[in-house]
């Protein structure tokens, strides 16, 4: 079977390498400025092509790793994109952070140039991708999702079939939403407490053995408590600037479609605020 990836950045590149050595897959992958460096893949076998469409004419899976849906569009419907060299059967995997209702476009797109289309966000850090232990939340048909199983096995811990396609990219901005607004209050506490003159550790230890266990606790104790800003991406330094990449960008407009189809007829649950959840992002 021959594997595509568009998007080798701190995630995709973790899933090239797995896809290589520990799925035995060949490998195709768009050549693009914003890649990691892809020496190492490219020893292993990883052959480079021009646009998607050449990927496209190149491949019977193709994996989407980019920043969200106006990325995601580009590479399946734009100019030289996916849907115009697409082989009968393929099938695309869109893991970028994306919003449902382009989702749905792009299967419906990709269904008509006679391919499949599933959403299966990632969960979990560019460390984990390194190590082939990503968590995936999958949309769209189950017997689609068998088909590439093997492949997605290759750089996950994890695979869950969470419903029908654009259910994985809903569920992945929900997520983002209630781990950055737990990150988000977790950060005023701790803020607080360095006030008072709290001492951290006690402050962190104190969480953990009671109701403030949790993953946002674990993966921020490090900054709290020896000032490791590391944290969010493993051994991977980067920049200052707010959430990890695309989270800021796609999480506001995809609750906003939430918010759409939550608070219409039929619908007796509370009403989420765009504009208070962009303030935690």
């Amino acid at each position: 079977m021959q594997v595509g990836i568009i998007g080798v950045g701190l995630m995709g590149h973790g899933i090239a390498r797995n896809v290589l050595s520990r799925g035995g897959f060949a490998l195709n992958y768009l050549d693009h400025p914003g890649n990691q460096p892809v020496d190492e893949i490219v020893g292993m076998g990883a052959k480079a092509y021009a646009t998607p469409a050449e990927v496209a004419a190149a491949s019977d899976v193709v994996i989407l790793c980019v920043t969200g849906s106006a990325q995601v569009e580009a590479i399946v419907t734009g100019e030289n994109g996916l849907v115009s060299a697409l082989k009968p059967g393929t099938v695309i995997v869109d893991c970028s952070t994306a919003l449902p209702d382009s989702t749905l476009r792009m299967g419906d797109a990709v269904k008509a140039a006679g391919g499949d289309y599933i959403d299966a966000p990632m969960t979990r850090t560019a460390k984990h991708a390194h190590e082939g232990k990503l968590n995936l939340l999958v949309g769209g048909d189950a017997a689609v999702l068998d088909k590439v199983r093997p492949v997605l096995a290759s750089f996950t811990e994890a695979v869950d079939h969470v419903g029908p396609l654009g259910h994985g990219h809903r569920l992945k901005l929900l997520h983002n939403y209630v781990s950055i607004g737990f990150m988000t209050l977790l950060a005023e506490a701790a803020a607080q407490a360095a006030d008072a003159g709290v001492d951290p550790k006690v402050f962190v230890d104190v969480l953990a053995n009671g109701g403030g266990a949790s993953a946002a606790l674990q993966r921020l104790a490090p900054f709290i408590t020896e000032g490791d800003r590391d944290y969010c991406r493993g051994s991977r330094r980067r920049p200052r600037t707010g959430v990890c990449p695309g989270i800021g960008q796609a999480v506001p407009q995809g609750v906003r479609q939430l918010t759409d189809t939550t608070s219409g007829p039929g619908w007796s649950g509370p009403r989420v605020g765009p504009v208070a959840l962009a303030s935690h992002c």
